[in-house]
């Protein structure tokens, strides 16, 4: 099986060296990922400046090939420069944070598997939740390969796309798999204000409180509630609903 395995978190991140390490005995394992961290860039491309591709060494041992572009110009570039052989799928992770709801729109690790998608590969993104509380990467991604063999022993569908999220608790301690849908109300974040020496405003933006929201069936909630989350997603993002409504009303 050829695997080809990116991120939004950067080819030097601790949560894709423990994915790769875990699932290279599941098959052949490219790794292709950005140079610098990419998270929260959704699905953007370069198309600007040009992208470069190089071997990338730690502890002088080979670990993949980094792209100073986005996870989306990653796959690109994958499946079209760098790998002899088309994927059998696309992993993106493990990503070091939940994506979960409305954050899956800003997401580079998800946008990672929507392009693979639209080129026609079936993909997963995974996703450790981590908090203050539990942090362990390294567990979190031979969890991760547990779910991406019990995906792969199925007959995937073509173009399927699944977005995986594992919640910050030990192993022994997750209840199951639930098979959700995405959250999408909105999550009320907050903007912190700050001074600069300059006397001028500047702001961070600090993230909010998930454990408030809770709606059965979601992806938020089967993380809160100590699942894995496996939420099906797909790119059309037309309103067929609406489609339906608008096409009704006199254009003439």
């Amino acid at each position: 099986m050829q695997i080809l395995l990116t991120n939004d978190d950067g080819i030097y991140a601790p949560g894709i060296a423990s994915l790769k390490r875990y699932i290279q005995d599941l098959g052949t394992v490219t790794v292709v990922a950005p140079d610098i961290e990419q998270s929260g860039v959704g699905h953007s491309i370069t198309f600007n400046q040009p992208l470069r591709i190089r071997e990338v060494h730690m502890n002088n041992e080979f670990i993949g090939y980094g792209v100073n572009g986005s996870p989306a110009d990653c796959v690109k570039l994958a499946v079209n420069e760098i790998m002899q052989e088309k994927p059998d799928i696309v992993i993106s992770g493990l990503n070091m944070g939940a994506n979960v709801g409305i954050h899956i729109l800003y997401s580079g690790t998800v946008a990672a598997a929507v392009e693979a998608t639209v080129m026609g590969f079936s993909s997963i993104a995974v996703s450790f939740e981590i908090t203050e509380h539990y942090d362990d990467i390294h567990r979190a991604a031979e969890v991760a390969k547990g779910v991406i063999q019990r995906i792969l022993s199925n007959k995937l569908p073509k173009n399927l796309l699944l977005n995986v999220n594992i919640p910050a608790i030990p192993p022994d301690q997750i209840k199951g798999i639930k098979i959700t849908h995405q959250f999408t109300q909105d999550f009320k974040e907050v903007f912190q204000k700050r001074i600069d020496p300059s006397g001028r405003a500047y702001y961070w933006l600090t993230g909010t409180d998930k454990s408030k929201y809770h709606e059965e069936g979601t992806d938020l909630s089967a993380l809160s509630d100590g699942y894995i989350s496996i939420t099906p997603l797909r790119y059309d993002r037309t309103d067929y609903q609406h489609h339906k409504i608008i096409e009704g009303w006199d254009w003439q």
